[in-house]
């Protein structure tokens, strides 16, 4: 998360160009949104006793297990030639990206609308901490169900758009680190999670690993938003200054469990 936030205002600064990037994270970690409530929504017990890492991120959303999956992020100016203005429609066009990447896996996604009144409701209260609950406008959805879940927040005129592409999923695992009101809330999500959320190798024959789907995905963004990615490797000095940012921010209890 420090990287992200470090790489949001290098470009602001106009050091570095728009970035692309693809994680993964060691140990496996519970990421929560920017307003999540700690103490009513997650069973830090539980992330302890199974070794997770803890972070909040500088994004909204809800709740993400970050184990067997590719996470992404997108640094890009608000001013990019083509941008959309609003929040939705820049989804649509930097999850252009996803949409070809899922293509290039041999799955058949496409851009979930809520198109119901129940789905709209949903969206503006949920009815769970968890990410995978429920798509949101452009999300990636296969099957009618949900297999990217993505955020974004803006600051100093630049877009920070980072998500979770599920590989795999273990949902007892996911359900286990958030609190539910009562057993029988905890009951019905773990039967609405299969109809809700999907993994990639959970709709392939062949299982994909991270490397192909890194692949998969820096082409489907080269196709969709007709660019040449190029590596950028960070200089001594960018990391110790990620490291700062680390120490004073996403490492520190004040900023994660705040209320």
């Amino acid at each position: 998360m420090a990287l992200d936030e470090a790489l949001l205002n290098w470009h602001s600064e106009g050091l570095i160009p728009p970035v692309i990037r693809f994680y993964s994270w060691q140990p496996a970690a519970l990421s929560i949104g920017y307003f999540q409530k700690v103490e009513k929504e997650i069973d830090m017990e539980a992330v302890n006793r199974l070794g997770l890492g803890f972070v909040r991120r500088p994004t909204g959303g809800r709740g993400v297990l970050h184990e067997h999956e590719l996470t992404y992020s997108i640094i890009v100016s608000e001013d990019y030639p083509d941008m959309p203005e609003t929040v939705t429609e820049a989804y649509r066009v930097l999850s252009e990206g996803l949409l070809e990447g899922f293509k290039n896996l041999g799955l058949d996604a496409y851009f979930s609308v809520p198109d119901t009144d129940e789905k709209r409701a949903d969206l503006k209260k949920p009815k769970s901490a968890v990410c995978f609950d429920a798509p949101s406008w452009y999300e990636m959805v296969v099957e009618g169900k949900k297999v990217a879940g993505s955020a974004q927040t803006r600051q100093k005129g630049v877009i920070l758009q980072h998500g979770a592409i599920l590989i795999d999923l273990d949902a007892e695992k996911l359900l286990s680190v958030f609190k539910f009101s009562s057993e029988q809330a905890k009951e019905r999500m773990r039967a609405k999670i299969p109809e809700k959320a999907v993994s990639i190798n959970s709709l392939r024959e062949e299982p994909a690993t991270a490397e192909e789907c890194v692949r998969a995905f820096k082409s489907g963004f080269e196709q969709a938003l007709s660019i040449d990615l190029q590596p950028y490797h960070l200089s001594e000095q960018q990391l110790a200054d990620v490291k700062a940012l680390e120490e004073k921010k996403y490492a520190n209890a004040e900023w994660n469990f705040r209320a």
